[in-house]
């Protein structure tokens, strides 16, 4: 065999998915009693999620203006950026609201268009930002590979990646810098239809371990996920793994409710990077399969949480159902679903205690840090910059209003069919 002839097996070894696993297929009917269940509001989350959406969009306009050529930005332009945002008020008055963010001032030529450009504070902000994305860059590699490793063929359209940058914690520069940067992970490349798509270059073993197999072997005094793992290397091979639970007020208790959770946990649990193409789609399994998906993909988020949209545009890619939004109400002791800030977005439930993200991320932290200036930064206007950004450092946690995400409250609507609130979910528009 020839050298040439060598190389190409080589690489196509190394970038062939993995092969299905066994599970039991030849067992898919369904047999799982559903019950019905209630949707409960949930104060605790719908706050953070409330609070986010300001944070997030004072941080898109923040990337956008930095990104600039001239450092600044017009009222014109920004005028009709409002939905993209994700705001619920008109972009100028959103940035008037921050000033100690954004710097408004007339336009060199045209005095009467306003402009804004970033304040010395928001510069000072980002900077410390793009040293956390330095710093943490092979964790935020990890977790674009991992996503593309959960694609049916390891590669997502730019248009349907792009939206999650944030909720990632990728950099604003990430598909310029990155596939250049990383040419054995990713590679641009075209769909068969000619959209434009970020691909996997190479399948990594080692990253093909869930959150939830992760957290398995933590908890086990014997485990461990490194390659020598003999205990891990047998489960990823098929076995029962249960989903953190963490019901609504007055669900847990309920004798059939907990008959149900009983039968879904015994389940096998499919990994979200295993081939799921001979599961019967229809089945039990195909359902806790979609379940473990979904729980990954949000495990990988900064704040656990993103917009169901954004799910929406990866269906096809992840190998999901057309109905696979009901999912989110179907287990509200795994997913809550929020529609605050007229949109509808998804959190992981278990990745919250009290209001406070568990495990929090350091991007989590100087967002936190960029929300407290937000906040509270025109109180002092007259005291010097660095006592303005480092007393958040000095603080102890802050929930804002006190918003407890043991709070939760029925909403007034009296729908006892969780099918039918799911519908409701589905039909209805959201701003992206």
């Amino acid at each position: 065999m020839g050298a040439s002839s060598l190389r190409s097996l080589l690489l196509k070894t190394l970038s062939s998915p993995p092969p299905p696993s066994s599970h039991g297929f030849h067992s898919q009917t369904r047999s799982v009693a559903k019950v019905r269940l209630k949707w409960v509001k949930n104060r605790g989350l719908d706050h953070i999620i409330d609070t986010e959406t300001d944070l997030k969009a004072a941080c898109l306009l923040k990337d956008a203006i930095h990104r600039s050529s001239h450092g600044f930005l017009s009222s014109r332009f920004l005028s009709d950026k409002k939905k993209l945002l994700g705001l619920t008020v008109p972009v100028l008055r959103f940035l008037r609201r921050y000033p100690t963010l954004f710097h408004e001032f007339p336009h060199p030529q045209y005095s009467n268009l306003p402009c804004f450009k970033l304040t010395d504070t928001a510069l000072l902000l980002h900077n410390q930002e793009q040293s956390i994305h330095d710093t943490h860059e092979s964790d935020s590699v990890e977790r674009l590979t991992r996503l593309l490793m959960m694609s049916q063929t390891r590669q997502i359209p730019f248009q349907a990646l792009i939206p999650l940058k944030w909720d990632l914690g990728l950099p604003d520069n990430f598909i310029k810098d990155w596939i250049p940067k990383y040419p054995d992970r990713f590679r641009a490349v075209k769909r068969h239809d000619g959209l434009p798509c970020l691909s996997l270059a190479r399948w990594d073993e080692e990253l093909a371990v869930s959150h939830l197999q992760k957290n398995f072997e933590k908890g086990d005094p014997d485990g461990g996920i490194g390659s020598g793992s003999s205990h891990y290397r047998n489960f990823k091979k098929g076995g029962f793994l249960a989903f953190p639970m963490n019901f609504p007020r007055g669900y847990g208790a309920q004798k059939k409710v907990i008959a149900w959770m009983d039968e879904f946990q015994k389940l096998p649990y499919i990994s979200p990077y295993e081939d799921s193409s001979e599961i019967e789609p229809q089945s039990d399994l195909m359902e806790k399969r979609v379940v473990g998906v979904l729980h990954e993909i949000l495990s990988l988020t900064i704040h656990k949480k993103t917009k169901r949209n954004y799910l929406r545009h990866l269906r096809e890619e992840l190998n999901l159902p057309h109905k696979f939004t009901r999912i989110f109400t179907r287990y509200p002791g795994i997913f809550y679903l929020s529609l605050k800030c007229k949109t509808t977005s998804v959190v992981l439930k278990e990745g919250y205690r009290r209001a406070k993200l568990v495990e929090a991320h350091p991007l989590a932290r100087i967002r936190e840090k960029f929300y407290y200036v937000m906040r509270t930064g025109v109180m002092y206007r007259g005291k010097r910059l660095q006592e303005l950004i480092y007393a958040k450092d000095n603080m102890g946690d802050d929930n804002g209003d006190g918003a407890d995400q043991d709070s939760e409250e029925e909403d007034e609507m009296e729908d006892e069919d969780s099918e039918e609130i799911a519908t409701d979910f589905d039909s209805e528009s959201d701003e992206e």
